[in-house]
């Protein structure tokens, strides 16, 4: 995806963003994290594109003692942008879908499987990177 993002044309540009430092910035700045990287910064007027890097490394963390799993609420917030205005979602994971299942609940999975397109490697093949 790193390539990818130098590939596209200006119309579909993204930028990568590891799930681990979305979950950083949540501990440091709270539920506003939520929003930034799903309907975008406050006074922005589009939201963008993201490839979410190494989505399942990131756990479910606290903020003034409120417990939220980060990546499951900007994921679903940004599939009603998918259906209402075709806002594209990059993912990438090491996770099966019953593993994305388990961690991020059937919502999570169901949503996934109309949002993306899956390019799948057997495990028995060498690492991609």
């Amino acid at each position: 995806m790193n390539v990818m993002k130098h590939l596209t044309p200006t119309e579909h540009k993204f930028f990568v963003k590891p799930c681990r430092d979305i979950s950083f910035e949540f501990i440091q700045d709270g539920y506003e994290i939520i929003h930034k990287y799903s309907k975008g910064k406050l006074y922005q007027s589009e939201p963008k594109t993201i490839c979410f890097d190494d989505l399942g490394t990131e756990n479910n963390l606290k903020y003034f003692g409120n417990e939220c799993n980060v990546m499951a609420e900007i994921l679903l917030s940004r599939y009603e942008l998918f259906t209402n205005k075709k806002l594209q979602t990059h993912i990438t994971t090491n996770l099966s879908a019953t593993e994305i299942e388990n961690q991020y609940g059937n919502r999570v999975r169901s949503r996934l499987r109309e949002m993306i397109n899956l390019i799948a490697y057997d495990k028995t093949i060498k690492d991609k990177r």
